[in-house]
């Protein structure tokens, strides 16, 4: 018990305040984006801001250029939610095709594996080929999230999931945890965003 409290203590010690504002920056950010409120892509800049040093300091590359991203994607999605769509008050609910998600994953697949190689043999990179997978996977999925796309929900379950090990390697204990919340609340998005893309069906 008492290696065990010893242990808690060493863990809360090393956590960064900078990662405590981040990580409930971006549950706010998901929370938010559950109920497709707009305020949910102002988190995500803030939050990403802050992860795009955490991830430069712990030799995670590839995640720290993908929170560069992010922070752009923030403010894309928020104009299209606020000024997309075909009538310019914003874009809605919509679903992916068969052909669109096999497109989707194989070339998330194909430019792992090309920069997953490129980081293995040409930087201090930890763990490439995972950090290259979540990072091309993040880049597709978040611009799901700026169409509403329903299924981001599904991809990002896959990719959360596979962040997990990726953190607590690199001693990102509050993230990973952050991480394994994202999962129970991306279940609860998607059933969110298919209840209410059924509603905008019209009843034959």
């Amino acid at each position: 018990m008492q290696e065990f409290s010893i242990f808690v203590f060493s863990l809360i010690k090393d956590l960064s305040s900078w990662e405590a504002c981040a990580v409930v920056l971006a549950i706010a950010y998901l929370l938010l984006a559950v109920r497709e409120n707009i305020l949910c892509w102002y988190c995500a800049l803030f939050s990403t801001a802050i992860f795009t040093g955490l991830f430069w300091d712990v030799s995670l590359l590839m995640d720290s250029a993908l929170n560069v991203y992010y922070m752009a994607m923030a403010i894309y999605g928020w104009y299209q939610w606020t000024h997309g769509g075909s009538n310019g008050h914003g874009v809605h609910i919509g679903k992916l095709s068969g052909s669109q998600n096999i497109l989707i994953i194989s070339s998330i697949l194909m430019i792992t594996l090309v920069s997953g190689y490129l980081l293995d043999h040409n930087t201090s990179a930890a763990w490439p080929y995972v950090d290259s997978f979540t990072t091309w996977a993040s880049v597709a999925t978040t611009i799901m999230v700026t169409k509403k796309i329903l299924e981001n929900w599904l991809y990002w379950l896959v990719i959360d999931t596979i962040s997990i090990p990726l953190y607590i390697d690199r001693g990102l204990y509050l993230t990973a945890t952050l991480f394994v919340a994202y999962i129970v609340i991306v279940i609860f998005g998607y059933l969110s965003w298919r209840q209410r893309l059924l509603a905008q069906k019209p009843v034959a």
